[in-house]
């Protein structure tokens, strides 16, 4: 039995031009890209054209890569450029990720129906504080808590020092919680 290429053999593959190995790639990180670009843009259409240009241009920009070095923040870095583009370019704005107000709480129980409607109601405010907060704040937080992206990670998505992630980070936190505060 062989074992699944690890993805710096699928990334030097790609490097020699290898479509199949680009494509596991893409299948491993299509999910977190199109999150990432949803949260910039706030359009699932837009979104979705941002993470597929992001993936184009990191195919291309593979030589450039540094070898050795985590796959996700580097393409991530491309997905919240694209996306950046794109809302500058179409100026639309929706609803603030959606699918992040859908998630399951994890455990083996079932939720009873009161206990999963009080949980969908408090997403739904702690996603409308999200949504009251300035761009920075809204980035870096939902990075960190709603992609699950370490400091390092979000800095590098965010063109940041991990330093300005971790202040922004505390900042932001604070300003949320003041806003759900005002709101109860």
């Amino acid at each position: 039995m062989s074992r699944p290429p690890t993805e710096d053999e699928l990334v030097e593959r790609a490097r020699r031009g290898d479509g199949a190995a680009f494509g596991a790639l893409v299948r491993m990180e299509e999910e977190i890209a199109f999150r990432t670009a949803y949260l910039i843009t706030r359009n699932a259409a837009d979104a979705e054209d941002a993470a597929q240009a992001a993936f184009v241009k990191a195919f291309y920009a593979l030589p450039r890569f540094r070898r050795g070095a985590p796959l996700r923040p580097w393409l991530l870095a491309i997905v919240a450029n694209e996306a950046r583009n794109k809302r500058r370019g179409g100026g639309r704005r929706e609803a603030l990720v959606q699918r992040a107000a859908q998630e399951l709480p994890s455990g083996d129980a079932a939720p009873s129906p009161e206990g999963r409607l009080l949980a969908e109601e408090q997403r739904a405010e702690l996603l409308v504080a999200l949504e009251s907060l300035g761009e920075d704040d809204r980035l870096v937080l939902s990075c960190r808590y709603l992609l699950e992206l370490s400091e390092g990670e979000t800095a590098e998505v965010l063109s940041l020092r991990r330093g300005t992630v971790k202040s922004r980070t505390s900042r932001a936190l604070e300003r949320l919680r003041g806003h759900l505060r005002e709101e109860r």
